[in-house]
């Protein structure tokens, strides 16, 4: 985040832009009231950064009720994103040839401050909708991804995320306790891959291979989903970890090249 010091920090277009982060899953449908609310900003303000997004196509209007929502040119967006990103071009063959393989939901994800965004997504017939969207943000110690990527960082650095990365509960079975998630960590460090229960969903395993970058870190990892009603841990292991690492590593190669220097999330 840019400091208000900052002389090429422009304050309008910052309000514009968290005008655009009031909408997520939850709220797909904002009143200039409502986006006044979970912005911070007065009305009058909100009327016209609201009315400017509108004018320049960022957000559709209801003309009966006058509620405001995210227009077609965020799609654009994600579309110029994905040729921005040479990672998902170099990954998809290998991973819808995983996904086939398998027969289960496959994810690619990346790393983004302290959370994971899913960047492609191959959902199997069991997949229910939320699951096949891509852009979707968790918290990374939440989530096998993330704690498989953190697990290529220095140790230093591990310790610092366990302990100052955000956490949020999604189901009763969501690991909080730090010192269990710091310990899910190093079993990932000494593993080279991690697993996880009912952290995101009920009677979900997620299971996720780094995917290493330049300098021995991964901020990338393909990760799958499946049922804990037809899965166990020990098969996940025996079955799915092989064939994970196995894409995970065929795509490092290339995304070292590309990535040079490596990149850092939003």
């Amino acid at each position: 985040m840019r400091s208000k010091q900052d002389t090429l920090y422009v304050g309008s277009l910052a309000k514009g832009l968290r005008l655009l982060r009031a909408f997520d899953e939850e709220h797909t449908e904002l009143s200039l009231a409502e986006l006044a609310q979970r912005t911070g900003l007065d009305k009058s303000a909100t009327q016209r950064l609201a009315n400017t997004l509108h004018v320049e196509g960022m957000l559709d209007k209801d003309p009966d009720t006058r509620r405001f929502r995210p227009s077609h040119a965020w799609l654009q967006m994600a579309y110029a994103y994905y040729w921005s990103d040479p990672l998902v071009g170099q990954a998809m063959p290998k991973l819808i040839d995983l996904s086939q393989d398998l027969g289960e939901t496959v994810n690619l994800t990346e790393l983004s401050g302290d959370h994971i965004v899913y960047v492609s997504r191959l959902p199997c017939k069991r997949t229910y909708f939320a699951a096949t969207i891509v852009g979707r943000r968790l918290p990374a110690l939440s989530t096998s991804a993330g704690r498989a990527m953190l697990a290529t960082f220095p140790a230093a650095e591990r310790a610092a995320a366990v302990e100052g990365w955000s956490l949020r509960r999604f189901t009763p079975t969501t690991t909080l306790d730090r010192d269990e998630i710091g310990k899910s960590v190093e079993q990932a460090v000494r593993d080279g891959y991690s697993i996880s229960t009912g952290q995101m969903i009920l009677n979900e395993i997620g299971v996720a291979s780094p995917i290493i970058g330049p300098g021995g870190r991964a901020y990338a990892a393909v990760q799958c989903s499946v049922s804990a009603h037809t899965w166990t841990r020990d098969r996940v292991i025996q079955e799915i970890v092989p064939k994970l690492q196995d894409t995970a590593n065929a795509i490092s190669p290339s995304f070292q090249t590309q990535r040079g220097g490596g990149f850092s999330g939003a």
